[in-house]
């Protein structure tokens, strides 16, 4: 195929031991994943070797769920924080992207946009933050609150606090640094400006004292799916991590997010759809199917029931019949796009409690697929060409054995059929994925004439914004911009 064909983008979702519930205990994978460095280490060069678009870390700033006794029988109550681990493997890694989770819930944009420019810095360009907005109960009361923020407010802030991000990022002009040691001039003043934000939720004065990367500035991602979750990512958003259970539904959203986001004046290849996937490989179907049953065996009752009621809005499902149906349930303020998923996938397949937990206990609400090297290709290759997906985001059952054999067995047929790329063509995670690099969009349109791309985002437009700030004005001149920073 030409090298400019349109390819699958491939992310390698690491959690811990793997996404199975019971990962753990596979005979074969690393059960002290959450505090073994090397562990992640040699995952990410086998990502990288199989050039892989990025890997990608979730997080919550609290163990999930701490009061339920089933905790103690999983292998997700430790691990390490994401940016710390990421910005170590950024220095055991060349190419490969490095995105990591942060919530908008229980940081401050200052906090946020320093430390993803940093690793952006020291990675040389590969970093994405996946902005989020918090939704477990229990991290509210690590940050002084008796309860969690109202999903809408939270929203709110996520808007707002995703402006004074990028506005931080915007800073530094490309060229302002000049040190000139025989003038004794370190940077250009003019080309470094205060973003002077006052908003609903924030006032930040900026600017951000670390400097613009070699793509301009981290990738943003985001992996809401509720409708305040949609809104968001369609105006902010350059990758979009999703669940769906069928072609129909991813379908249907990949069309629906394109749309929405042509109506924010941006091209809808400004944004990569990439669904969850959890693939379970064998070299037959049998083999496949058989392993998958092996991962299953080893789901404690009492883990599988405290996963099902967490993903379903933090209900105790205990004192409901586990063969019966799934009761009828209020509206969480936790995940209200997961908790629609599950319930619509339980309703529709008429399942039992202990079949749906049964049902996710490896993907979570993501698409399960079970079977050879060609046949999860086929799928795959069908989501791809068809409007339901521009990648994926690989979620290996157990770790490091369900990566290995996708690696090994899926890639080697994906590459066969022209649909993934054979190396790297570039540097930094917006090459990957073929994102442009974005504009300072504070330098003034007179010199925008830097010797580095010079294709961005358009204006968006026809959306909720909050107070205005400096960095969203690209005409603001430069001499207000720069008159409060001093030199030396």
């Amino acid at each position: 195929m030409n090298g400019t064909a349109r390819q699958i983008k491939l992310g390698a979702f690491l959690m811990q031991t793997g996404h199975h519930i019971a990962a753990w205990r596979h005979p074969e994978a690393q059960a002290d994943a959450g505090q073994n460095f090397q562990h992640y280490v040699e995952l990410a060069r086998l990502a990288e070797a199989a050039k892989f678009d990025a890997i990608f870390l979730a997080d919550s700033v609290g163990i999930r769920n701490a009061h339920q006794t089933s905790l103690y029988r999983t292998a997700r109550a430790a691990h390490f924080e994401p940016l710390t681990l990421l910005s170590a493997l950024a220095a055991v890694t060349s190419k490969i992207g490095l995105i990591a989770t942060a919530s908008t819930t229980y940081n401050e944009p200052y906090h946020i946009a320093r430390k993803f420019a940093s690793l952006d810095l020291i990675s040389g360009g590969r970093s994405g933050w996946n902005l989020v907005t918090s939704s477990g109960e229990g991290e509210a009361q690590n940050f002084n609150l008796s309860s969690h923020v109202a999903h809408a407010d939270r929203y709110a802030r996520a808007e707002e606090f995703h402006d004074v991000v990028t506005g931080l990022w915007d800073s530094w002009q490309d060229d302002a640094l000049i040190a000139d040691k025989a003038e004794g001039i370190h940077f250009d003043p003019s080309k470094l400006s205060p973003l002077h934000h006052a908003g609903d939720h924030f006032t930040v004065r900026g600017p951000l004292n670390v400097a613009r990367s070699p793509q301009g500035r981290p990738v943003v991602v985001q992996a809401g799916a509720s409708e305040a979750g949609q809104a968001l990512a369609a105006r902010t958003a350059e990758v979009i991590f999703v669940a769906h259970q069928t072609f129909e539904e991813a379908q249907t959203f990949y069309r629906a997010i394109k749309t929405q986001v042509a109506q924010q004046g941006r091209a809808p290849d400004d944004v990569k759809i990439m669904p969850g996937i959890f693939p379970v490989v064998g070299r037959t179907q049998a083999e496949a199917e058989e392993k998958f049953e092996t991962l299953q065996s080893l789901i404690h009752p009492d883990v599988g029931l405290a996963l099902l009621g967490n993903m379903i809005g933090g209900v105790d499902l205990s004192s409901y019949p586990v063969d019966g149906p799934i009761p009828d349930l209020p509206e969480t303020n936790g995940g209200k796009s997961r908790q629609r998923l599950l319930l619509d996938l339980a309703r529709r397949d008429g399942l039992t409690i202990r079949q749906l937990y049964l049902r996710i206990a490896g993907a979570r609400g993501h698409q399960q697929v079970v079977g050879t090297a060609e046949s999860i290709a086929d799928q795959l290759q069908h989501w791809f060409e068809n409007e339901a997906a521009d990648g994926f985001n690989i979620m290996s059952p157990w770790l490091p054995g369900g990566l290995t054999d996708f690696i090994e067995h899926v890639l080697p047929e994906l590459r066969r059929r022209g649909l993934v790329r054979t190396d790297y063509t570039g540097t930094t995670l917006r090459d990957h994925l073929g994102l442009a690099r974005p504009l300072n969009r504070r330098t003034p349109s007179a010199t925008q004439t830097q010797p580095v791309p010079q294709v961005g985002l358009p204006p968006q437009a026809g959306s909720h914004r909050a107070p205005t700030s400096h960095a969203d004005s690209p005409t603001e001149s430069p001499a207000r911009e720069s008159a409060a920073i001093p030199v030396g």
